[in-house]
This record gives structure tokens, C-alpha cells and sequence, in this order.
């Protein structure tokens, strides 16, 4: 090896900070709520054998579309077809190994006189990408051609020139193309940032130790993770959880885990989980991989890198035409609300193997809306967020409440932001009482977001999770409360809609109230701290009654 660790360690961080200012660039210079505030985005820099080298922390999920997304360009198109100033687009799950077509890749090939030395990538959540739905999410789709435009990875970018071919029929299949415009812009300076950056980096190193630097950096993550799972006691462990529903009739789809540790790998396979099903809620391989990846990072590397170097000591199984590895033509725009359920699977698993560093089940879900309209002056908006919940209580410590979990590491919107740009009101917004699970620790609660609109027509779809089977608790931890969705009406009147619904019109005298799902509590309620008791009571967070019913022994004065 002809560099030192240092120098190693100098240039992985070297790289780490180009992903980090790409990522910053995308976010500050985008059009729509949902990159901007919500920073559903993600970047990563790749070698030029196409594996990721490293990949920005924000966005776990995202390591779904990444994976195979520049070795698919090579496929598609051959090294010897890249050249400086080109860039490619893509988004399908199926040909171009993302995950759902609203997360669309944008990826640069970078090249050192004339050399094709490395590429650099970013993924942003489009907030419309086309289809039978405002949002392009919606509980009624029942195949990927509903959901939207499906792009293959293609030259958006030749020589430094857009196509403007294939950026008109990009925006003519979407809505408010202008927005979209804006996203895309921004998602190509992005890139062009990165590469920038790239150039300068390797006018301070030769493209070999650059090289030979991205390869070390990928082993090092492999040695990490493998030295991480030797520490874990040899055995099988297996977990099974369930879905809701599919939004299409079919209910309490199984999920099933089964994680086995020898020596230095592991292995999860998921023989014995449902079906592939009619509704939007099926899973790709890569976004199985991602979830899979997730759960072994934050429970054995937290502070490891994020490269494909992870892959090496793991090996996943999943029948093809499950509902976790499903094959096309299979609706995938709701696909996280099955990644949030795996993840609880492997952690469900791993619990039995290491208790203290694992947390009970939170939400579970990754509640997707989307509004549309028209407002009074004839423009159109679509409006699209993600909403969270409780996350889990711990051995040592009370979830959190009213957060994104897991691979949905994203923000909730702040009001400010939406009612700035869309016709929207909020009317409430606030943490559930007594919505999550007792325990010597407490799960974490849920949100309650109400929403009227303003001067404008309202439309409104939704997918949500956890309405029927609740967060679990751990090691005697209770069980975190449920989702709700309904319209209320000005005339007092309550509708209560399903988890999952297709777009419904809202009369401009009702309100749409979303309730997300609690999560669960860690250990014996009988052990809480009574200091903790009273300091829940006093915050309005748990009620008289909850206590009476749950710490009966208890109970504050």
C-alpha cells in the first residue's frame, strides 16, 4: 500500500465533505417544500467501477437507488460512451434498480485528463413525477404504470448541453412543471458542484492514490462491520410482524425475518413473507437492501462508513414476487411503508441477541400526503409531505416524540414553510396524549396535524401504516397507540377514512385531520421512576386515566 492510513483517512474525508456540500447545495437551491425544508434528498460519490464510495447520512433509504445506480448506467451505456460534461437521469425500479419513481437520480461521470476517474450522484423526492394521482402516492394505485413517468437511465446531459428533448417530455408528464424545472436545475448544479470539487481533489493527489484510497475505504467499511457482527452471539433469530393492509382488500400481509449469525456474516432471509400485492405498497430488492443495511448499520456501526463495502459480510434472501422483493409490474410508490416494517422485523430479531441496544417498535409508518388543487386565481399547486411519529423507548431512555425514524430520516415541515407557498392552514398540530406505550421507559408520542384550506379547491390522498397492529413494546414494554386519519366537518360531523385512500375532494368547510402512530415502551411499566410518572402527567403528555389503567401501582399523587 503506497499511502499511509492518514492519507487515507485525509482523502475519505475529503470525499465525505464534497458529498456534504453537494447535498447542502441541492437543499438550499431548490424549488419545492419537499427538498428545500423537508431535505428528502441524498448524494454520494462512486469509483469508477461504479460502488459507492461514500454517501451522505441523510437519507438512509436512499442507498436503495444508489447501490446499482451507476453500475445500471455503465450496462446501459458502456464506460466508453461517457464523456466530460455528461449526466443521466433515471428513476425506475425495475430497469434502473431504484425504488419508487418519485425519488429521480441525477449521476455525473468525472474524468481526469480525459481519464473517467469517478462519478458523483444525487437522488431528490420529486414532489410529482407524473401519473394517475396528484403526488404521484396514492392508496388507490394498483401498478407502476399509474404511478407515474418511468425513466431509464438516459443522457440527460451531453458534452455540457441538455437535451431539450428529454427534458420537455420529463416536464409535460409532470405537474406544475415549472416547480419541477426548478428541482431538476438544481439537482444538475449539484452535481456540476461535485465534480468541481472532484477536479480539485485530484489536482492536490494522483488518480492513482485517489484510487487506491476509494478502494481501502471500501475494505475498511467491510472489516468494520465484520469485526462489529463477530462480537454477536453465533444463532438464528426470527422475527414476524404484519402489514395493515394494501389498500386494495388485501390485510394483515406477514412479514417474516430470519437473521443468522456465524462467525463474521450474517444472513437474513425472508422465506415465508406474503406475496407481492395489487396495491402501492410492494418493495425492490434495493429497497430491501437498504432497509436490511440500516438496521445492521445503526445496531452494530453506527460510525462506519456508508459504502458498498457493507454488502460484503452480508447476504439477504427474499422469493421474488414478495411483497419485499416484488417483480414487475408491481406498484411500488408506497414501498417505505414495507421498508419501516422490516427494518422492525431485523430489529425484532436482533433483540433477542442484543437487548440493550435495540428499541421497541416506533410508528412504523412513513404517513405520505399529498394535496392538490386549485387556487383563486386559477393556478394549480401540489403539495406533497411525510409525517412522523413516535420512535421506540430503549433499556435507558424514553422515545422520542414526534419524529421521522429509521430510513425516512427527513424533517417534518414546518408551518411557516407550508403556508407561505400553499393554500393551506394549519388549525392544530401537537403531540397525541397517552399515544405511546407504557414501560419503566415510554414509547414516544405520535403528531396530530389538522389541515383547511384556504380560498382554494382541496384534494387529498394518503398512505398510512400501523391503523390495526400497534408499535410493540419490548421485554414487557406496552404497545405504542394507532393512526387515524379523518375529515372533520364544520358541521360536527366525523368521517374516518382508511389507512390508505385514493384522492378525495374536501369541501372547503371540512378539515383533514391526520393522527400518526405512537411507538412502543422498553420494560416493566411497574419500574418507571415515579419522578418520570409526574413529570408525564405535568406535561400534559399522558392523562389521569392512562396512568390508572397502566402503572395502577403507580399512579402520581
Amino acid at each position: 500500500m503506497a499511502l499511509t492510513p492518514i492519507e487515507i483517512e485525509l482523502m475519505r474525508n475529503a470525499l465525505s465533505s464534497i458529498v456534504d456540500e453537494v447535498y447542502g447545495a441541492l437543499m438550499k437551491s431548490a424549488y419545492s417544500t419537499n427538498i428545500k425544508e423537508r431535505k428528502d434528498h441524498s448524494s454520494a460519490i462512486f469509483d469508477a467501477d461504479g460502488r459507492v464510495v461514500v454517501q451522505g447520512e441523510s437519507l438512509p433509504l436512499h442507498l436503495a437507488s444508489m447501490l446499482g445506480l451507476v453500475e445500471v448506467v455503465i450496462a446501459h451505456h458502456g464506460k466508453d460512451s461517457l464523456r466530460p460534461g455528461d449526466m443521466f437521469v433515471s428513476n425506475d425500479p425495475y430497469v434502473g434498480k431504484g425504488s419508487h419513481l418519485p425519488d429521480v437520480a441525477l449521476v455525473a461521470p468525472v474524468f481526469h485528463d480525459d481519464e473517467l476517474v469517478m462519478f458523483v450522484a444525487n437522488i431528490a423526492h420529486h414532489a410529482d413525477i407524473g401519473g394517475m394521482a396528484p403526488g404521484s402516492i396514492s392508496g388507490d394505485m394498483t401498478e407502476i404504470y399509474q404511478e407515474g413517468l418511468r425513466i431509464p437511465p438516459i443522457r440527460l446531459i451531453s458534452r455540457g448541453e441538455i437535451n431539450p428533448d428529454i427534458l420537455e417530455l420529463i416536464l409535460l408528464n409532470v405537474r406544475i412543471p415549472e416547480e419541477r424545472r426548478g428541482d431538476y436545475m438544481a439537482q444538475v448544479a449539484a452535481n456540476r458542484l461535485g465534480e468541481r470539487r472532484l477536479k480539485e481533489l485530484f489536482r492536490k493527489y494522483p488518480p492513482e492514490d485517489v484510487k487506491e484510497a476509494c478502494e481501502e475505504v471500501i475494505l475498511a467499511a467491510a472489516r468494520r462491520l465484520r469485526s462489529c457482527i463477530a462480537e454477536l452471539p453465533d444463532g438464528v433469530y426470527a422475527f414476524e410482524d404484519v402489514i395493515d393492509d394494501d389498500g386494495q382488500g388485501v390485510t394483515n400481509i406477514p412479514i417474516k425475518a430470519k437473521v443468522t449469525v456465524s462467525g463474521s456474516e450474517m444472513e437474513f432471509d425472508f422465506d415465508g413473507t406474503g406475496p407481492q400485492v395489487k396495491g402501492s405498497i410492494n418493495n425492490s430488492m434495493a429497497g430491501l437492501q437498504a432497509s436490511v443495511l440500516f438496521a445492521v448499520k445503526v445496531l452494530l456501526d453506527p460510525d462506519g462508513f456508508t459504502n458498498h463495502g457493507m454488502l460484503d459480510p452480508i447476504t439477504i434472501k427474499a422469493p421474488e414476487g414478495t411483497i419485499v422483493n416484488a417483480s414487475f409490474p408491481a406498484a411500488t410508490a408506497g414501498r417505505s411503508q414495507t421498508c419501516q416494517r422490516i427494518i422492525d422485523c431485523v430489529l425484532g430479531a436482533l433483540a433477542q441477541a442484543i437487548p440493550e441496544r435495540v428499541i421497541a417498535a416506533s410508528n412504523g409508518a412513513n404517513l405520505l400526503i399529498a394535496f392538490s388543487g386549485e387556487r383563486g386565481n386559477g393556478s394549480h399547486y401540489v403539495y406533497m409531505e411525510s409525517i412522523g411519529g413516535g420512535a421506540g423507548a430503549r433499556f435507558n431512555k424514553d422515545g422520542t416524540d414526534g419524529v421521522q425514524v429509521h430510513v425516512t430520516n427527513t424533517s417534518n415541515l414546518p408551518i411557516e414553510a407550508l403556508e407561505r407557498e400553499y393554500p393551506l392552514m394549519i388549525e392544530r398540530y401537537e403531540f397525541v396524549p397517552d399515544s405511546g406505550g407504557g414501560g419503566e421507559y415510554r414509547g414516544g408520542l405520535a403528531l396530530r396535524r389538522d389541515y383547511r384550506s384556504l380560498g382554494a379547491s382541496m384534494r387529498f390522498s394518503v398512505q398510512g401504516e400501523r391503523f390495526v397492529s400497534r408499535p410493540w413494546g419490548l421485554f414487557g414494554g406496552l404497545d405504542g397507540d394507532n393512526g387515524h386519519h379523518r375529515i372533520l366537518h364544520d358541521d360536527g360531523r366525523v368521517e374516518e377514512l382508511a389507512a390508505k385512500t385514493g384522492v378525495v375532494p374536501i369541501s372547503g368547510d371540512s378539515v383533514v385531520s391526520i393522527t400518526t402512530p405512537g411507538a412502543g415502551g422498553y420494560g416493566d411499566p411497574a419500574r418507571r421512576d415515579k419522578e418520570r410518572l409526574e413529570d408525564d402527567l405535568r406535561s400534559g403528555k399522558f392523562t389521569e386515566t392512562y396512568f390508572k389503567a397502566h402503572y395502577p401501582t403507580k399512579s402520581p399523587d
